[in-house]
């Protein structure tokens, strides 16, 4: 019920008398009351006023189930949440759930993790009350092979969605194939994570950490990591942009499944590639060599032209953008 009552809330100008919201959702005046007295000690500043009822002045960046939910515009995205105050990962907690069976679209988030995890094994940092730690399940009907442009889909929903709730008039990019910088600095991560047999896919993890109100940094990251706040001068709120990534999601991962590749999705995710028409640094398991990135295929791989004029395809491997993270 406490979602309930925070939706209508938040959906109704003006105030809500308390005996609307008794006789709409079944209840007495009293439990009506102790429902605004929660949504107060969580930190909404939620008016009464005697003969006009409630009405919420404000909502500060608040993290719980509830206000997720409440913000939740999708069909299937987002809208059975596990929610955390602390979790070691939300990765792990998704994988637990889809093994137990939780439906296609679960969302898990976490106000802190104590063991998140970025690509290759690397740790990420995850303090409380600052940032976005989130994992989704999805349980595509695709060949195995094809999972890891999920990832892809997932970057380009998260600049999507912080664009929608700050703006796009700043230079939010990719960096294939897994991170979000701006102003050649990290503002986000992506790990995509497959339970799956031979032929079969089981379920399919998606984490997300998002660099959101942090503005301290480990010394080892300090000079290439970034946040929305630092970039913008100003808070965010996590759960509308949670709402936000999740409703791009939705789209773009519906359209990925009418082709099962990137075709549908090519040239806006192209449009924001950092690695674009750059001069890269392709870290390779057998060579590292220089080369000159064109854009992604339909099938997620990063096509360069090496210094002889020939051209590959990158589908693994480090890849360094020059101005990107200090790289020169």
């Amino acid at each position: 019920m406490k979602t309930e009552i925070l939706k209508l809330l938040r959906e109704t100008d003006g105030y809500v008398s308390g005996q609307q919201i008794s006789e709409q959702f079944g209840v007495s005046r009293t439990a009506v009351w102790k429902v605004i007295r929660q949504l107060q000690d969580d930190g909404y500043q939620v008016e009464a006023v005697r003969n006009k009822g409630y009405h919420i002045v404000d909502s500060p960046d608040v993290m719980t189930k509830e206000e997720l939910a409440s913000l939740m515009k999708t069909r299937w995205a987002g809208r059975n949440i596990l929610y955390y105050d602390v979790t070691d990962s939300t990765n792990l907690r998704i994988k637990q759930a889809g093994d137990e069976g939780a439906p296609h679209g679960t969302l898990a988030v976490a106000d802190r993790q104590t063991a998140g995890r970025g690509r290759r094994g690397r740790t990420w940092e995850s303090p409380a009350g600052s940032s976005i730690y989130m994992s989704i399940l999805l349980r595509p009907e695709i060949a195995p092979n094809k999972a890891s442009m999920l990832t892809l889909v997932m970057a380009l929903s998260v600049v999507e969605g912080i664009q929608e709730c700050i703006g796009n008039d700043r230079d939010i990019q990719i960096k294939w194939p897994n991170d979000i910088i701006i102003n050649g600095k990290k503002l986000a991560g992506i790990l995509t994570e497959m339970s799956s047999q031979i032929d079969y896919i089981n379920h399919v993890t998606v984490g997300v950490g998002i660099n959101v109100n942090t503005t301290d940094f480990p010394e080892e990251i300090a000079q290439t990591a970034t946040s929305l706040r630092i970039e913008c001068g100003h808070t965010v709120k996590r759960a509308p942009l949670i709402a936000a990534v999740m409703e791009r999601l939705e789209e773009n991962y519906e359209t990925f499944l009418e082709t099962e590749d990137l075709s549908g999705l090519l040239d806006r995710y192209n449009a924001l590639l950092v690695n674009c028409d750059r001069d890269v640094q392709i870290i390779g398991a057998k060579e590292t060599y220089q080369a000159h990135a064109i854009g992604i295929d339909h099938t997620g791989e990063l096509i360069v032209r090496r210094e002889d004029g020939s051209i590959e395809k990158i589908n693994a491997g480090e890849v360094s953008v020059r101005g990107v993270y200090g790289y020169t």
